[in-house]
């Protein structure tokens, strides 16, 4: 059992668990296949992809490997029509703006961490009016390491003044636990996200598994300052 302790600060991936980039980037990814003669691949095929990034997009769209001749061209295509539409439809998931009302309402800052590069990552959170309300935004570019590496998350601890065993990162993939643990800090993950039939959360060691947003201030409980 781990031993209690009070928890601070709550940093969030953003695909798949702050926001519902799902719907933008499989509009990008089949906006590609039309460019490429191919037809549109369902959403429900899509969706369990996106928390994996761009490469694993051309991947299921295509059936190319990351070294396949013509693969970085298509991903950097895809990359440019998800920016040109960034937020077309994309919002946070149903009662996250609450719980984001409820954490700055008891002084409890909250911030992101992603692997999405920051020319994308700057767009959206100001598109959706959270650049000014987070503590930190910290993109797959802004250090030299992306997740599942720890450096994300501890440059984000440094860049608010927060130590990582007073924070929780919430996220939807097996990286992101990884990356919380080793960075010291507690770890959710966000069932609500895009998680694929063959992946196991309660195999992955998290503190905690939450089937929708507000679940993430109940499990905070008297754990929070």
């Amino acid at each position: 059992m781990t031993t209690p302790v009070t928890l601070r600060a709550v940093l969030f991936d953003l695909d798949g668990t702050l926001a519902d980039t799902a719907p933008d980037l499989a509009y990008a990814l089949n906006a590609v296949r039309e460019e490429q003669g191919e037809a549109p691949l369902p959403f429900e095929a899509i969706r369990p992809v996106v928390s994996h990034g761009a490469r694993a997009l051309i991947e299921l769209g295509f059936g190319l490997a990351p070294t396949a001749a013509g693969f970085e061209a298509l991903r950097q295509r895809l990359l440019t029509i998800y920016q040109d539409n960034i937020a077309r439809h994309t919002r946070l998931f149903p009662g996250m703006e609450s719980v984001l009302d409820t954490l700055e309402a008891r002084g409890i800052p909250w911030g992101v961490v992603t692997n999405k590069p920051a020319r994308l990552t700057d767009p959206l959170m100001d598109a959706l009016g959270l650049t000014p309300r987070a503590a930190c935004i910290v993109s797959g570019d802004t250090v030299a390491h992306s997740k599942p590496h720890p450096a994300p998350l501890l440059h984000a601890c440094a860049c608010s003044g927060l130590a990582p065993g007073a924070c929780v990162y919430v996220g939807d993939a097996q990286r992101d636990v990884e990356a919380g643990q080793a960075a010291g800090m507690r770890t959710l993950v966000a069932l609500f996200g895009y998680l694929g039939p063959h992946d196991q959360p309660q195999a992955w060691g998290a503190d905690g598994l939450v089937a929708e947003p507000r679940d993430i201030l109940a499990w905070l409980g008297e754990r929070a300052a």
